[in-house]
């Protein structure tokens, strides 16, 4: 048996991008991150941000299209895949996909 799940609780890096396919299933993408403060080895606390690019599909979409803008706080359960790469200057890169299964707003409509 084998598992894939990932929570993430983080915030949205750029406004979500709604495009639906060829036979109109609307496809929700949108970049989101997750930060937390570590101490290094002078001791004084440093900042980590990870970065994902999360799909949502169907009614989901949807809605995080509708609801959802940069800087919002969202919660996301869904399936993680490392992605490779290589960039415009010829580096190899990865990436972290996450292909969401459930989405959650986090905090009021009024909220930034």
């Amino acid at each position: 048996m084998s598992f894939n799940k990932i929570i993430l609780v983080g915030n949205l890096g750029r406004d979500p991008e709604l495009r639906y396919t060829a036979q109109g299933t609307p496809v929700c993408s949108f970049t989101m991150a997750t930060s937390e403060k570590r101490k290094d080895r002078n001791g004084e606390f440093q900042e980590q941000t990870t970065w994902f690019k999360v799909t949502l599909w169907n009614r989901q979409a949807e809605t995080a299209s509708q609801y959802l803008q940069k800087g919002r706080p969202v919660y996301i359960e869904g399936r993680l895949r490392i992605e490779k790469y290589t960039d415009r200057e010829g580096r190899p890169r990865t990436s972290l996909e996450v292909t969401a299964t459930e989405m959650h707003f986090i905090g009021s409509r009024h909220d930034g």
